[in-house]
């Protein structure tokens, strides 16, 4: 059974100068600006606005001003986690935004009785995977071929984390 983060309890997280909650609708113009000068290739506001509906785990990471700086997406079925999109915004990373925001990602998992959480990184993306590997994630496989390249395609990395 799919849980979407509201019913897992506890929709807000309030750690210093900044509020983690779930995300809204009106939240996508907002994100689609972070994913636009995040990414070459972005998702669209409608895999966004899917992503909602479909009650996945849909959260923003925003400053006391209620500027949204960072935003993740995960689903959760068979006692698995996928983080399927996280960002922070290239002007505030390495602030440590996008560890707070995957650890709500990892409590809130575990909250839904997930045992595994896995995600996909591209090889190039070091910082991403020095974060991961802090977070006790393993590479455990590739997909040949999986994200879209300025030459090409790119090969992700799988990592998972048990939970």
């Amino acid at each position: 059974m799919s849980m979407t983060a509201e019913h897992a309890g506890g929709d807000r997280e309030q750690p210093g100068d900044y509020a983690i909650r779930v995300m809204a609708e009106a939240d996508i113009p907002h994100i689609m600006d972070i994913e636009e000068r995040a990414y070459e290739f972005p998702w669209t506001a409608g895999i966004f606005h899917d992503c909602i509906r479909a009650g996945y785990c849909c959260y923003v990471l925003e400053r006391k001003d209620h500027a949204i700086i960072a935003y993740a997406v995960m689903s959760i079925g068979a006692q698995e986690a996928h983080i399927l999109n996280i960002c922070v915004s290239p002007q505030e990373r390495g602030a440590g935004y996008g560890r707070a925001l995957m650890a709500k990602m990892i409590t809130l998992a575990r909250r839904l009785q997930a045992d595994m959480m896995f995600l996909e990184v591209r090889p190039s993306n070091v910082a991403a995977l020095s974060l991961y590997e802090k977070l006790g994630f393993n590479e455990i496989g590739t997909r040949s071929n999986y994200y879209p390249a300025k030459q090409g395609r790119e090969d992700a990395l799988i990592l998972a984390k048990q939970l």
